[in-house]
């Protein structure tokens, strides 16, 4: 069975479900996603990058965890278990940020930004291929070169991130 997600207004009320392949055919379903900026103490910025398999962006550095909500799923939820899947964190606190509509020629989704300070052990999953923490400095200087999917690229410059 294709993962099923919902396909929400631009507040994020439910008006239908779509296939995963539905929402990423260049549809632009919008449909919510979840993504998580892991600083650790030092101010330094966790990136996932993502893996060759990847259907959008392969091969890039991302936010540390962004994941789909599925049908059914509140956002606090969706976004535990991402980052429990992918980080192997589950003891963490998320402070939230902000939600916007990013559209791409692909997908149109509605993003809820959360951001948290963490210390302890990361453990990326197979969903990722490694990742690891980038000074802001370092981050600044790869801006624009293709290092970085467009998604994070636009999201740090929304809100100010660094």
């Amino acid at each position: 069975m294709e993962e099923m997600f919902p396909v929400v207004d631009e507040e994020g009320n439910i008006v239908s479900a779509a296939t995963r392949g539905e929402c990423h055919s260049g549809s632009k379903l919008l449909h919510p996603v979840v993504h998580l900026h892991l600083f650790n103490s030092k101010g330094e910025l966790y990136l996932q990058k993502r893996p060759e398999w990847k259907d959008i962006q392969p091969g890039k550095w991302d936010t540390a965890v962004g994941g789909h909500i599925d049908l059914g799923e509140c956002v606090d939820d969706a976004l535990k278990r991402e980052v429990m899947e992918e980080l192997g964190v589950t003891d963490f606190v998320p402070e939230r940020i902000t939600q916007y509509v990013f559209e791409s020629a692909r997908e149109k989704e509605l993003v809820f930004v959360h951001k948290t300070t963490y210390d302890g052990d990361i453990v990326p999953s197979a969903e990722t291929d490694g990742g690891r923490f980038w000074t802001i400095d370092e981050i600044k200087a790869n801006i624009g070169k293709g290092v970085f999917t467009p998604n994070f690229e636009s999201e740090i410059e929304r809100i100010a991130l660094i």
